[in-house]
């Protein structure tokens, strides 16, 4: 039986991609479509329609800050900054992912950190 990738993408690899996400925003400010293509670089098969409603959900819980730009033609462009919220929650993932890493739960995961 083939896998199912969209429920591969939604079960797992979604909360891999939020991670991503956060820890690229933290080293300075992102876009939504270069953090969208940086996944898709990296093999991940990242729909705009799944990866735009994750960026829209971080915003609401306070845990991204936008900043519209004027694009080409008639499109806004968001320039992402971490806050201090989402700092914290890096932080807790990142110690959760090294700490399941040393207990040897994860270890596929320590390429994250």
């Amino acid at each position: 039986m083939p896998l199912n990738r969209q429920a591969i993408n939604h079960e797992i690899l979604l909360g891999l991609w939020k991670i991503y996400l956060l820890h690229h925003a933290a080293e300075g400010a992102v876009v939504g479509n270069w953090v969208l293509e940086e996944l898709r670089h990296h093999g991940y098969e990242v729909s705009p329609g799944t990866f735009y409603p994750i960026l829209a959900r971080k915003e609401r819980l306070g845990w991204l800050r936008g900043d519209q730009h004027a694009g080409r033609g008639n499109r806004q462009r968001r320039t992402l900054h971490i806050t201090a919220e989402d700092r914290r929650v890096l932080a807790l993932v990142k110690r959760e992912v090294k700490g399941a890493t040393r207990r040897g739960e994860t270890a596929c995961l320590s390429f994250w950190f």
